[in-house]
């Protein structure tokens, strides 16, 4: 028996690394089950350059769990160590770097710390008391070794009987880590790091069932099932992203999200990634269905070094916009184990980003023209994707031109130059400026956009979360104006030749003026009258643009917080050339005088949607004395 101390200057370190690490302690399965799989890997690349002649037979790992022993062993049936190759690997090069690494990582986070050094194998001190090293090498005639250490410095050589090659890593769980000794939890952290490894991953056994081959039945006339344990392998070895997107069908790639995302609904589309210069980059992402959703989780989207997990938070990876997408990405350029700070300055995931953000771009550039119709029809599950990134990432925003589109209220879409086009000779202010007319909601303003649609205009439905941060950027770009059809008159967004004549003399005008102050909340609303067509409504109520659009950026945190809270001001704009108001203004007695434009006011108020309780409740009263 070799016994020996590891050469390192601090005199334990093993506390040192579950004290930084003990906030993510699963980490230890990744680790130990991912070198399990390189062992593995690298007698598969022996065997095929010839240097190793032996039978590799079916290439595999098995973690066995022993909860009354209170162990876990990481098995595989891969290279193997001779006593040299363990002094070298565990003694020597793990902690070559010891004194540099507690200096160095004692104040970073976990993931800035495992893998530096040769840490890897030694994250099993995070669940272990004790950790043993059973192997035997693949070489011909090598003698199979023990290796174990109870977490001090000091360790343990021996030579043993093993008759398989391979490598046993078995890790005496300590009490503090003893919640993975249940099979529950200990699955679930091998299914979020080990899925798609590329070796299969066996975890105990299951069961599969099969007819008697006797044709013996059952009390219901059919053939009895026989059941039979067999291992239970976790993994898919072979998942959709590392294969070539000519030998996917569209079922296999539907298939894959749901075996990523069981029990939700089907993406609209997808896109394959897959690049080797100048980095190398594979995976799918998958659009969801996103309609007017800007809170969707975004750890959806999976990333992968080698087919082994390493994160959902992918943010220092892809674009803010693009987390809103699902799926896996998978780049052995990008370490297994780094921090977030190092992930925002790597120049290889740097280029990632921008390489992901082309290739969607493209694909949805792409899809607008080979196929206008299919993409308008997707055009309301992915428009908030769309805007979102034309708000946050400029080389996103100059490709989206292509496609960004403006629905109007017919349902039909249009390009930024297709829509320019449209109203160019119809709808602009006093300055010539073209002026788009737009809604968030066309039913509640149904009444003014059939007033607007009268006059020969268009209106587009504008009625994403997002919209007024778009709109803002859009008049900049464009150089036009949005204004929300009831944000004044029609005939004052958009200027007539001449201005109709009053049936209203100034004074006629003054005399009602207080007749409706009287009736509305004057700290809310601002009483004016003018001079529209008769078939225009008596009263409508108009707000601010700039009022109402700094009202939803602030609410939005648009960065206005600043400016304090914007007031909740109307106009109540009275229409002096309808009949109703002319009958008002000649009506002798005071109390009909003011119920009449109590009426015409509610009836305003109503088609807005401001009309609620009591006063809904006064308003269908007196409505129904007046029909009366």
């Amino acid at each position: 028996m070799q016994k020996g101390t590891i050469n390192i200057q601090t005199e334990n370190i093993f506390p040192i690394i579950k004290k930084f690490l003990y906030s993510d302690t699963e980490i230890f399965v990744r680790e130990l089950v991912s070198n399990a799989v390189d062992a593995t890997q690298k007698l598969k690349t022996l065997s095929s350059a010839g240097e190793f002649k032996g039978d590799v037979g079916e290439l595999q790992v098995e973690v066995i769990l022993d909860k009354a022993a209170k162990t876990i062993t990481i098995r595989d049936n891969g290279i193997g160590m001779t006593a040299d190759e363990v002094n070298k690997y565990i003694n020597e090069i793990a902690f070559s770097g010891a004194t540099e690494f507690v200096e160095k990582y004692k104040d970073k986070d976990a993931n800035s710390i495992i893998g530096h050094f040769g840490l890897g194998f030694y994250s099993a001190f995070m669940a272990a008391d004790k950790v043993n090293i059973r192997t035997l090498s693949h070489k011909e005639g090598s003698q199979a070794v023990q290796w174990e250490s109870d977490g001090t410095p000091e360790y343990t050589i021996e030579e043993i009987e093993k008759e398989t090659r391979g490598t046993d890593i078995v890790l005496f769980v300590s009490d503090d880590a003893s919640e993975y000794l249940e099979e529950a939890r200990l699955s679930t952290v091998l299914n979020k790091y080990c899925k798609f490894l590329p070796i299969n991953i066996v975890f105990g056994e299951k069961s599969e069932f099969s007819d008697d081959p006797s044709g013996e039945k059952d009390e219901e006339g059919n053939v009895k099932q026989i059941e039979t344990k067999v291992p239970n392998i976790l993994n898919n070895t072979q998942p959709a992203w590392i294969k070539q997107p000519a030998d996917l069908k569209d079922e296999d790639y539907k298939s894959f999200y749901n075996e990523l995302y069981p029990f939700t609904s089907e993406p609209l589309f997808h896109i394959h990634l897959n690049v080797d210069y100048p980095f190398n980059l594979t995976g799918i992402l998958y659009f969801p269905k996103l309609n007017n959703n800007v809170e969707v989780q975004k750890n959806k989207i999976q990333l992968y070094s080698n087919q082994v997990f390493i994160t959902d938070s992918v943010e220092s990876i892809v674009p803010d916009f693009l987390t809103l997408l699902h799926g896996v990405i998978d780049s052995p350029d990008i370490p297994l184990n780094v921090s977030r700070s190092y992930l925002q300055s790597d120049r290889n995931v740097k280029k990632i980003s921008s390489y992901i953000t082309k290739k969607v771009a493209d694909k949805l550039a792409q899809m607008f023209k080979n196929d206008r119709a299919d993409f308008e029809k997707k055009w309301d599950d992915i428009k908030v994707f769309i805007q979102y990134g034309i708000l946050s990432d400029d080389k996103f925003e100059e490709k989206a031109e292509k496609f960004n589109l403006l629905k109007d209220t017919e349902g039909k879409y249009f390009t930024a130059d297709e829509y320019k086009e449209l109203v160019s000779a119809t709808q602009t202010d006093k300055n010539d400026k073209l002026v788009y007319l737009y809604t968030h909601n066309a039913e509640e303003h149904h009444s003014i956009i059939e007033s607007a649609k009268a006059k020969g205009y268009s209106v587009l439905v504008m009625d994403s979360p997002l919209d007024s941060h778009v709109i803002t950027k859009l008049e900049q770009k464009l150089n036009v104006s949005f204004a929300r059809v009831d944000a004044d008159t029609i005939d004052k967004l958009i200027t007539k030749e001449e201005e109709l004549p009053s049936k209203l003399s100034k004074e006629e005008e003054e005399k009602l003026q207080p007749i409706f102050e009287a009736t509305v909340d004057k700290d809310k609303f601002t009483v004016q009258f003018e001079s529209l067509s008769e078939t225009e409504k008596p009263v409508l109520i108009t707000q601010s643009e700039f009022i109402r659009r700094m009202k939803e950026q602030q609410a939005l945190g648009g960065g206005m917080q600043m400016m304090g809270n914007f007031p909740e001001m109307f106009n109540l704009v009275v229409n002096s050339n309808h009949p109703l108001i002319s009958k008002i203004l000649k009506e002798a007695d005071a109390t009909k005088k003011e119920g009449l434009a109590k009426q015409a006011i509610d009836l305003a108020l109503l088609s807005n949607g401001m009309l609620k309780g009591a006063s809904l409740t006064s308003f269908i009263n007196r409505s129904l004395n007046l029909i009366d």
